[in-house]
């Protein structure tokens, strides 16, 4: 079984730990990126990378998405998630995204970016800085997870993008993860590790029973205040075909929220950047 959510500082500085190696190797693979690569061979290389580095489970494997798969263009199952064939050119966007598990502790991250300048790719990741601080802010107002998901989409609505994370099973912004036994697991089935596809169904079936759901969704099973836990986080936004997301664990209390982690890429990119993105003027949404 899974061990309950704990907001002690030791186990919370465990999940910091695997979430900024996790970072590091998209960074690192990031690095290392060439014109012509695919999208297999790169999602190869975060996975050979993280297992040198003692991973021993999965949330789920390394996913890259390049060009206009970062907005989930022609994406229609979900089959067609998974890497491919096709090559970064110089000017494509990319996002890698992984889910690594340490000794049971689990982070998943999205980490965005390009080969050579993409004034697009800049706009739409300068935008996703005022969805990080309005999330927090209406958690920490203690507003059902339905509500913030729309206003999520307000802001979307109001910075002309297009939500791009309605496209995931489920269409979900977020879902909760949580503590494993420190044992591996099986291989991998279908890209997600088995212990934590059962961990997240038995999850299930209690929040249900409870009235709350693990996957925050725009659905009435995400109509509830915000529920104490670690919640990956990752709203995904496109706009003509360039799709960019950040995705971390945000820390839900009792009282409280918290990013677990102030340094992170897209945080420490927005500060060297001195962004100060203006939220639009509200606009009716339909």
């Amino acid at each position: 079984m899974a061990k309950p959510f704990t907001a002690d500082p030791a186990e919370l500085d465990r999940f910091r730990e695997v979430q900024q190696l996790a970072y590091r190797c998209a960074e690192t693979v990031a690095g290392g990126l060439e014109a012509g690569v695919t999208e297999r061979e790169v999602a190869d290389r975060m996975r050979t990378w993280l297992l040198d580095q003692g991973v021993d489970d999965w949330f789920h494997l390394p996913f890259a998405w390049f060009g206009d798969r970062t907005a989930f263009r022609g994406i229609r199952q979900p089959l067609q998630f998974f890497p491919g064939d096709r090559r970064l050119g110089e000017e494509m966007p990319y996002i890698l995204d992984c889910a690594p598990i340490v000794g049971g502790v689990c982070a998943d991250i999205g980490y965005s970016g390009s080969l050579a300048p993409n004034p697009t790719l800049d706009l739409v990741m300068d935008d996703l800085q005022a969805h990080r601080s309005l999330i927090l802010d209406l958690v920490r107002k203690r507003r059902s997870f339905r509500d913030i998901y729309r206003e999520v989409d307000r802001l979307i609505v109001r910075q002309g993008l297009e939500n791009r994370h309605r496209a995931y099973p489920q269409g979900v912004i977020a879902h909760q993860v949580g503590r494993l036994p420190d044992r591996p697991g099986p291989r991998p089935l279908f890209r997600f590790g088995p212990r934590s596809v059962r961990w997240l169904a038995r999850t299930t079936l209690v929040a249900g029973r409870q009235g709350w759901s693990p996957l925050w969704n725009g659905s009435r099973r995400s109509d509830h205040p915000p529920v104490p836990g670690l919640w990956a986080v990752e709203p995904h936004l496109a706009f003509r075909g360039v799709g960019a997301k950040f995705e971390e664990l945000l820390v839900v209390t009792e009282q409280d929220a918290f990013w677990l982690d102030e340094d992170l890429p897209h945080v420490r990119r927005w500060a060297a950047r001195a962004t100060t993105v203006p939220t639009p003027p509200e606009v009716p949404v339909p």
